[in-house]
């Protein structure tokens, strides 16, 4: 069994990724750390832009090597015949196809989801696009800011009297749209053990985004009215913070009911706030001044030790790096690591799926990773396994099909 093929629940199942940048590629980074054995395909000329992410070891981006863990590399110029028809060989033996081009690209390719269906019925052919692949935006460029602005999430995501904020990861390219391609995927795997055949699958990050508003969006629909920034209960209209401590650091208090705001007050030394927290949220930007400057008042480090031993839905806003060493994260094996060519241990986090599946289950002994692969570096063993000879496999890299 190599380093790309593994144990879990989809052992055996082969994916072929044409996706890049994150939303793709974080999608079957999942389905490799539930056991599927994934192919990327990338161009010669045009490789996926996080392989220039700095920092590098070793000449390959750390962020490369461990979101594309586990997956083989084949580099296939897509403009010529000849690399066409290696793809459609490699999608005749594939269970699943990922790609993240614009609607029609892969249409014009002959590598459309009606045009392979008709050889591979089995195929799950998930595509992957801002805007999905009808309506007046489909063909419209975008980025995870655009599907966030669209979906009206950004417009109550910040501060009272500030504007809009941004979340320190990619929320509309996960959430919104490597998560739900999963789901559908593994939806469709389910109903092809039935039916026998594969189907396309329609994956609009917008889409995904826009189905966010969760809590908002029936409330608003129905009386035409939109959440404000700092105006509801749970974008920092009420007690539901974060506060600057004396050292420049921050506090989460997250003491929504009240028994937990009873607990935070007591904690703070001033229980007869707790009624001024049960009010609407207009009516508590006071109350959070006065919280504010007595959190103010002491370091995080202080406050720490204070809530430490309180269960009352209080913690400190950790670094990255605080969070990856966290002894629960740890705990929960959370983050892993593989040694790279030059026998540096480059860490990685596992998908949290792929935890349900191991935790506690003796069977399902971890594999050794590989970490994501220099551009093209499996071409010779991927074709070899569809039956082309060594010289013609240096045939294809000498004019320039194959790197």
């Amino acid at each position: 069994m190599s380093d790309h093929q593994g144990k879990g629940p989809l052992s055996g199942v082969k994916v072929i990724d044409f996706s890049t940048l994150l939303p793709g590629p974080y999608a079957t980074t999942m389905l490799v750390d539930l056991g599927a054995e994934v192919t990327r395909i990338e161009s010669p000329k045009h490789p996926d832009f996080i392989r220039a992410l700095t920092p590098h070891i070793n000449g390959q981006s750390v962020t490369h090597l461990g979101l594309n863990r586990g997956k083989r590399s084949v580099a296939i110029d897509l403009k010529r015949p000849e690399g066409v028809d290696i793809a459609r060989e490699l999608i005749a033996n594939a269970d699943i196809l990922v790609e993240q081009f614009r609607p029609g690209v892969m249409a014009r390719l002959g590598l459309d989801y009606e045009s392979l269906s008709e050889r591979s019925p089995q195929i799950i052919y998930c595509s992957i696009t801002g805007y999905g692949q009808s309506g007046p935006l489909a063909q419209r460029a975008g980025h995870d800011i655009n599907y966030l602005a669209l979906s009206g999430v950004s417009s109550y995501s910040g501060r009272f009297g500030e504007g809009p904020r941004l979340a320190g990861t990619q929320v509309a390219d996960i959430a919104g749209g490597s998560q739900p391609a999963v789901i559908a995927i593994l939806a469709a795997l389910y109903e092809r053990m039935r039916s026998g055949r594969g189907r396309w699958l329609d994956i609009s990050m917008s889409d995904g985004t826009l189905a966010l508003n969760a809590l908002t969006a029936s409330a608003a629909a129905h009386h035409q009215e939109s959440p404000t920034l700092g105006g509801e209960v749970l974008n920092s209209g009420t007690l539901y913070d974060y506060y600057s401590t004396s050292d420049g650091r921050f506090l989460a208090v997250g003491s929504l009911e009240p028994k937990f705001a009873a607990r935070f007050f007591e904690v703070i030394g001033h229980p007869e706030w707790l009624s001024e927290a049960l009010t609407p949220p207009a009516t508590q930007r006071a109350l959070k001044s006065k919280v504010q400057a007595l959190i103010s008042e002491r370091s995080l480090d202080e406050w720490r030790e204070r809530f430490e031993s309180v269960d009352c839905c209080v913690e400190p806003v950790l670094t990255l790096c605080e969070a990856l060493n966290h002894p629960h994260v740890q705990a929960r094996g959370l983050v892993k690591s593989a040694k790279s060519e030059d026998g540096t241990e480059v860490a990685y986090i596992v998908t949290p799926v792929s935890l349900s599946f191991s935790h506690n289950h003796d069977q399902d002994q971890e594999r050794p990773m590989s970490l994501g692969q220099r551009l093209g570096s499996d071409c010779d063993e991927v074709l070899s396994e569809l039956g082309l000879s060594a010289s013609e496999i240096d045939r294809l890299r000498t004019i320039g099909v194959i790197r």
